[in-house]
């Protein structure tokens, strides 16, 4: 049987490997200046999640959902909370044990694939903190109905999200509309598949408003807030032209 989500670990891996940005882990210095006033942790590529989504941390039981790298559960930790990382990369979740012995805190580090149950208790966490990584499982509304399950009554979900967008376009001609979406690669033809793997970019999906938006409302959370982010300089060349993330605030 073909295990997708194995490839998008081994992956995950390989960019860790490579010092992709997004693995790369918060520095000493970033960590020992980091307090309740200044602190930046992102669910999407530019722009910091506003403060006050957060509410009081300390004490607070923080899970990293597909968050490993050590770049926001080191600030969590930092503002009080007790963190959870959940990652399916071996060296995503090394880095966070990394940050964790260096700075001396404590951190609860699971390894898992969250197309699966995750492995966890009903109503066993404050916070979940979800950045951009629904790209590398199929079926999101799984997600939403896991983490409406082991999140507290008034707890928050804190999630990144792909809008699709960059799905539609040639990869070598990023203007040029060639897809229709969603985008699906597992009801694609094999050959090409086999080239987006081959060519290093895991098994990667697109998903609906229907999906992110209305799959977090059918879970049954409360929407509260979001705003629409882009891609770093040097991304996807229709950041240029339209946004291609959202991050948003729901609440059980």
């Amino acid at each position: 049987m073909f295990d997708y989500t194995k490839i998008n670990s081994e992956t995950w891996d390989l960019w860790a490997k490579d010092g992709c940005e997004w693995t790369l882990p918060i520095t000493h210095e970033e960590y020992k200046k980091t307090n309740a006033e200044n602190f930046i942790v992102y669910l999407t590529p530019c722009i910091p999640v506003p403060r006050e989504w957060f509410g009081d941390l300390k004490g607070k039981k923080v899970l990293g959902l597909a968050s490993g790298g050590g770049q926001q559960m080191p600030v969590l930790s930092k503002l009080g909370a007790e963190c959870t990382v959940f990652d399916y990369s071996d060296r995503q979740l090394d880095a966070e044990k990394m940050i964790a012995e260096r700075e001396g805190y404590g951190i609860n580090i699971v390894k898992g694939d969250m197309s699966k149950l995750l492995p966890f208790e009903d109503e066993s966490f404050d916070l979940i903190f979800h950045p951009v990584s629904n790209v590398y499982v199929e079926n999101v509304y799984h997600i939403w109905n896991e983490c409406y399950r082991i999140l507290k009554k008034g707890g928050r979900l804190l999630s990144g999200l792909d809008n699709g967008i960059s799905f539609l376009f040639d990869e070598n001609d990023p203007l040029k509309v060639v897809n229709p979406l969603p985008f699906n690669p597992l009801k694609m033809p094999k050959e090409r598949l086999d080239a987006m793997i081959a060519n290093g970019d895991g098994v990667q999906f697109s998903h609906t408003l229907d999906e992110q938006i209305g799959g977090q409302l059918k879970a049954g959370f409360i929407l509260k807030d979001l705003y629409e982010d882009r891609d770093r300089e040097g991304g996807s060349e229709i950041g240029k032209y339209y946004p291609q993330y959202i991050a948003t605030l729901a609440v059980k």
